[in-house]
């Protein structure tokens, strides 16, 4: 989890339809995409002028704004995953690869990175996820279809959910 932001890191925040996104680009880029008012709060602002110009900034936003507009996998951004364990980079790594429109269980999540048993450390993994709705951790569900935990509200993760055309 990202507690303080680096030094050379850019910052934004920007406005959706379920509230103000903090967005952080490392050189390497996108880091972080938190909603200012949820569960896991972001980074704290440590004063630095936002950079809404820079290009991985401007990158994130347009593809943010499309896919609110209700285009389906809008991000082909770089991210920059390294604030995170190697389990965990694995576990955000396998978030990225469920299809829009789709959800999947925790139990298969653990699963696809060869950890069957460790349905909980993946669930802690997803809730350290620093990019919300760039890594779709929005369409992972309880082993019974219930909608479970979620950074952002679970509010917000129906509203996603319902976006992307899942009920």
């Amino acid at each position: 989890m990202i507690t303080r932001l680096p030094h050379d890191w850019a910052t934004c925040t920007i406005d959706t339809p379920l509230g103000e996104l903090r967005l952080a680009a490392s050189p390497r880029g996108l880091a972080g995409a938190w909603f200012t008012t949820a569960q896991v709060d972001a980074p704290p602002d440590d004063g630095r002028p936002p950079s809404p110009e820079h290009p991985t900034l401007t990158q994130a936003r347009a593809a943010l704004t499309a896919y609110f507009a209700g285009q389906a996998e809008p991000f082909d951004l770089a991210l920059d995953l390294s604030c995170g364990t190697p389990f965990q980079q694995a576990v955000w790594e396998v978030l990225r690869r469920i299809p829009y429109g789709a959800t999947r269980t925790y139990r298969e999540i653990a699963t696809a990175i060869g950890r069957a048993q460790a349905v909980r450390a993946v669930g802690r993994a997803i809730g350290q996820n620093p990019l919300s709705i760039v890594i779709p951790c929005h369409r992972v569900l309880g082993s019974d279809g219930s909608l479970t935990g979620y950074a952002g509200g679970l509010d917000r993760k129906r509203a996603l959910l319902t976006l992307e055309g899942i009920r």
